[in-house]
C-alpha cells in the first residue's frame, strides 16, 4: 500500500472531484529565505484557492508522504533544519527511513501522479547545468517530464542553467514545451531568454486538451508549460545574466557542487540584485499558480 497522507482539504477535493493543483516544497526549504518562504507558500496556496482549486503542497514528514499540508505543517517546514531535498532517487529512501524532506519538481511530479493530481505549479524547473559536458550535471526534472504524466507550469527553466542545452534535452526526451502568450522561451526572472519556444498556446482550455490527448494516445510523460513572469515584475535579461555569471564564478571559487549549487546561486543572486530576484521569484510563482489552477479547472470539466 502506498503511504500517502492526504490533508482533509485535499481528501475532500478528491471525494468531490474538485480541481487540485500540486505545489512543491523545496521552494520553502531550499528556494527562499525565512520568513519569505512561509509567506510565499501561504500566498501561493491562497492564490490557488481564490482562483477556484485546492492546493496540495507535497512533502515527506517523518516518513509520511503528505499530499497537502496544514498551516501548522507549513510553518514547521519553513523553519526546519536538515531537511532532505527529495528527487526521484531520494523519495523512496526518505519514506522508508522515516526522514523529513521537501520535494523537487521531479519528486513532486511522482507524488502528484500517485495521488491522481494532473497539474503542478512551480517556479522554474531544473535542467542542464552549465559545464555539463564535463560534469554531466543534468537535473532529474527533465527525465521526469518524459516519464510522469503531469502538466508542469513554470516560468521556464532556472536562468542559472544552460538554457539551449536544456531545450535540446527536452526535445530528445519528447517533452512538449509550450509557451503561453508569446513565442519566446522565458528565462525565469526575465520574460525572454532570446530562444524560441518549440510550441505555443494562449489559453488554459487548449493546454488541458493537449494534456488529455497525450493520455488518449498513450504517449508517456507530461508537458511543460512555460509561463512568462508578468511584465511589471521581470528583471531585464542583461541584468540577470551579469548577476548569474558572477554567482556561477563564485560557486566555482568556493567549490560548491551537486545539490548545493542551486541554493548557493539563488542566495548569491539575491545579494547581487539587492533582493529583486526574490521579489520577481514570488511574482512568477503566483502567476504560475493562477495558470495552473485555470488548467486544472478545465481538466475537471473535461473529465477522465
Amino acid at each position: 500500500m502506498i503511504p500517502l497522507h492526504y490533508s482533509p482539504e485535499v481528501a475532500e477535493a478528491r471525494r468531490t472531484g474538485a480541481p487540485i493543483v500540486a505545489l512543491e516544497s523545496t521552494i520553502i526549504t531550499h528556494g527562499m529565505p525565512s520568513p519569505q518562504n512561509l509567506e510565499t507558500a501561504r500566498k501561493v496556496e491562497a492564490e490557488v484557492r481564490g482562483a477556484g482549486a485546492v492546493p496540495a503542497t507535497i512533502a515527506v514528514l517523518k516518513g509520511q508522504l503528505h499530499i497537502g499540508l496544514s498551516d501548522v505543517e507549513l510553518k514547521a517546514l519553513s523553519v526546519a533544519t536538515g531537511v532532505l531535498k527529495l528527487s526521484r532517487a531520494d523519495l523512496p529512501v526518505a519514506v522508508a527511513s522515516g526522514a523529513t524532506g521537501s520535494t523537487t519538481v521531479a519528486g513532486t511530479m511522482i507524488a502528484a501522479h500517485l495521488a491522481g493530481i494532473q497539474v503542478f505549479a512551480t517556479g522554474g524547473i531544473g535542467g542542464v547545468h552549465r559545464g555539463a559536458e564535463d560534469t554531466f550535471d543534468i537535473s532529474a526534472d527533465l527525465r521526469e517530464l518524459a516519464l510522469t504524466p503531469v502538466t508542469v507550469v513554470a516560468a521556464g527553466a532556472k536562468a542559472i542553467l544552460d538554457l539551449p542545452k536544456t531545450l535540446e534535452v527536452l526535445e530528445t526526451y519528447g517533452v512538449p514545451v509550450i509557451s503561453v502568450g508569446q513565442d519566446d522561451f522565458p528565462a525565469f526572472w526575465s520574460r525572454s531568454s532570446g530562444l524560441k519556444a518549440p510550441l505555443r498556446f494562449d489559453n488554459p482550455k487548449a493546454l488541458a486538451r493537449t494534456h488529455r490527448m497525450r493520455a488518449q494516445l498513450g504517449v508517456s510523460g507530461g508537458q511543460l508549460i512555460v509561463n512568462p513572469i508578468p511584465e511589471d515584475s521581470e528583471i531585464a535579461f542583461a541584468d540577470m545574466k551579469l548577476a548569474v555569471d558572477t554567482a556561477l564564478a563564485d560557486a566555482e571559487t568556493h567549490g560548491v557542487t551537486g545539490k548545493a549549487v542551486t541554493p548557493f546561486l539563488l542566495s548569491r543572486i539575491y545579494d547581487l540584485t539587492g533582493g529583486r530576484s526574490l521579489t520577481a521569484n514570488i511574482a512568477l510563482v503566483l502567476n504560475n499558480a493562477r495558470l495552473a489552477t485555470a488548467i486544472a479547472k478545465e481538466l475537471a470539466m473535461i473529465g477522465a
